[in-house]
């Protein structure tokens, strides 16, 4: 039985022993939220998600797109591959780099998000 996180988020359906899981450990789930593309899938537990930033310059009048990378915990309740969009969730940090945790996977429901 998965635990609500506050999110309008659809629980996963399998069961995980991650004490940093938000819906079956005691990590709880704070700030932003945000979405993504898994870039890499290769750490255990973690996955780098990849995010497409538009920024204006004001000096040449144009935009610049950017790419920002994030390393997010992966409970192993949620079933994720590499190309996936996800949704991610802030956290207390969990380790040197991670601050984040997936709370969604948004390929598998049938959103289609982005181009």
């Amino acid at each position: 039985m998965a635990k609500n996180v506050g999110i309008d988020v659809t629980p996963p359906s399998t069961e995980c022993e991650d004490e940093a899981c938000p819906f079956h450990g005691h990590l709880k789930v704070r700030g932003i939220i945000l979405e993504g593309r898994v870039f890499k899938k290769y750490m255990r537990r973690t996955v780098v998600v990849e995010r497409d930033i538009t920024i204006y310059i004001r000096k040449y009048k144009r935009y610049m797109k950017k790419r920002k990378r994030t390393s997010v915990h992966l409970p192993p309740c949620i079933d994720v591959e590499v190309g996936d969009t996800v949704r991610f969730a802030e956290c207390r940090p969990i380790s040197k780099t991670k601050s984040f945790v997936v709370i969604e996977n948004l390929s598998k429901r049938g959103v289609k998000v982005g181009a």
